[in-house]
Formats: structure tokens, sequence, C-alpha cells
């Protein structure tokens, strides 16, 4: 963590709001920094650190476009706080009523900033067994991995190792 840097006065205001928004318990342990690492998002909503990672190239863009971002990621802590340990989607309905909770009625997912794209060169490929769709990643995968589509059409949306994508070579895929 020694390359973030805590904004004191933008965590206080994160958990003023969270106290605000009745999540008194966020507000006790949220902490906000900025991270030099973030390069293309705006801000991440960290909730194994308990922190909102904010991009310092905001500071660049404008003071409003910090507030609104803060604001996003902290309607993702406020969703999960009162949805308890219930699996709710990122952008769901709770994290729009979060935004909503937040002065942010009309969030969207992601932002329309001037952050410079990176391209990563995708040199692992998986091909899955049954369709045959074919899954590009720049790093292999660790563990199995099922076409979500197959798995939802034919198996209620759970995995089956029928549906498994298994590695191919970058000739194979292009051959395809």
């Amino acid at each position: 963590m020694a390359h973030l840097t805590k904004d004191i006065l933008l965590e206080n205001l994160a958990r003023e709001l969270a106290a605000q928004a009745k999540c008194p318990g966020l507000a006790k342990t949220l902490n906000v920094y900025w991270n030099p690492r973030l390069k293309t998002t705006a801000g991440l909503a960290c909730f194994e650190r308990k922190a909102i990672l904010l991009n310092p190239q905001l500071v660049e863009v404008s003071a409003k476009e910090v507030q609104k971002t803060l604001r996003h990621e902290l309607a993702h802590f406020i969703a999960q706080y009162r949805a308890g340990r219930k699996k709710i989607a990122p952008h769901g309905a709770e994290w729009r009523a979060a935004c909503r909770d937040l002065g942010i009625p009309d969030e969207t997912c992601c932002h329309n900033l001037p952050f410079k794209p990176r391209r990563l060169l995708r040199r692992h490929f998986y091909e899955c067994r049954a369709c045959g769709t074919v899954m590009a990643r720049v790093t292999p995968v660790k563990k199995q991995v099922a076409c979500l589509r197959c798995c939802r059409k034919h198996n209620g949306g759970h995995y089956h190792d029928r549906f498994r994508f298994i590695a191919i070579s970058e000739n194979q895929k292009i051959a395809a």
C-alpha cells in the first residue's frame, strides 16, 4: 500500500455521507486513497480494504468529477451494506437507489473521462467445447471456467464441466 496516498478530507466526506445514508458501521471504517496505479478507471470500491481508491488524474478533470466519483464508489459500499450478505449486481437496483440517496440520481456505470485507454495483448485463448465460443485473455486462467452462455442455456446458469473452456493455441484460434 506504499503507492496509496490517504485523503483525509474526502474520507471525512465519505464517512459523513455514509452516516447520513444510515450506514453507521460503514461510516466508521471507510477509507479513501489516491491510487496512481489506476490508469483508465476513475475509481474503485475495494471491499477487502474497506477503501475507495481514486485516480489522481481526476483532479486534472475537475473538483466536481472527484466528488461524483467518490459518491459513485461510495454507492457500491452503501448498496452492499444495506443488502447485508445478499449478493447484489455491481450497478443494479440497490446501487442506483444508493446513488439517488447520495445526490447522483442519473449516474451511469461507466465514466466518460479523457483517460488514455490501455491496449493489452491477449496471448491466452480458450474455447468452449460445446458452442465454440473463443475467450481471449491477457493472463492465463487459473481455475476452471465455463461458458456462461452455455451454462445459462443448458444448465440453469450453473457451472457444468461439459461447458468448460479449454486452452487452444493462437494458431488454432486463427484457423477457426
